[in-house]
């Protein structure tokens, strides 16, 4: 595997996320990701989700900006059991009320919604990689233009800077287009494990070896607006 090669003008219009952003993110969320369990509680739920997350400072999020606007984003973290756990810890006042709506509109959700907390725990032997890359979605005129490819190095870059020796990243096993992108990035599949009703495959970069990963700090992580 080489270096990952990089377009200075793409890597200028990537910068850390700010509280201003969660609007834009959140409907880049449902627009990629509408199925997925949080997704599906809503919006409100979202928004609250990411600005929870913008003041942890284990959380680290990027945003891509377009002419038109917020075009992307990637978002992880160099703790996920840390951040998950002190998130809804410490925000209940604004996680709680969205998350109840949500469950109104769709009690069908609440039995993987028990089962969040047990996410770590059943990805092992993976999850003793801590660091993680979770949401990541692009405007579809921008897909193809290796922003994405961008957006995962600027990631990992920070991850490494941070003192992350790997990263993982979590898939359903029969996302054969999600495999064929991590392979090409480094990545292995460590294993499966059952979740929210699907089999995952669990998937580590080691950042330390990855000729595509270099520990450069972009001037500051995910903000707080």
């Amino acid at each position: 595997m080489t270096a990952f090669t990089v377009d200075p003008e793409v890597m200028a219009r990537i910068r850390p996320m700010e509280r201003a952003d969660v609007g834009a993110v959140a409907s880049l969320h449902l627009q990629s990701m509408g199925r997925s369990t949080w997704a599906r509680l809503g919006r409100g739920f979202l928004e609250a989700l990411y600005l929870a997350l913008c003041d942890h400072p284990s959380f680290c999020a990027f945003v891509y900006v377009d002419e038109g606007g917020l075009g992307g984003f990637i978002a992880g973290t160099d703790d996920g059991p840390r951040l998950m756990r002190e998130t809804f810890r410490r925000h209940p006042h604004r996680l709680v009320p969205p998350l109840v709506a949500g469950l109104a509109r769709r009690p069908g959700l609440l039995g993987h919604l028990l089962s969040t907390p047990l996410y770590f725990r059943r990805s092992r032997p993976a999850s003793e990689v801590r660091a993680e890359s979770f949401f990541c979605s692009f405007e579809p005129h921008l897909r193809g233009r290796r922003i994405s490819g961008h957006a995962n190095k600027v990631l990992f870059d920070e991850l490494l800077a941070r003192g992350c020796p790997a990263v993982r990243i979590t898939t359903e096993v029969d996302n054969p287009a999600a495999a064929r992108q991590l392979r090409s990035w480094g990545f292995s599949r460590q294993g499966t494990f059952g979740f929210y009703g699907k089999t995952m495959a669990a998937w580590i970069l080691d950042l330390e070896q990855s000729p595509r990963v270099e520990p450069v700090r972009r001037g500051g992580t995910s903000g707080t607006g």
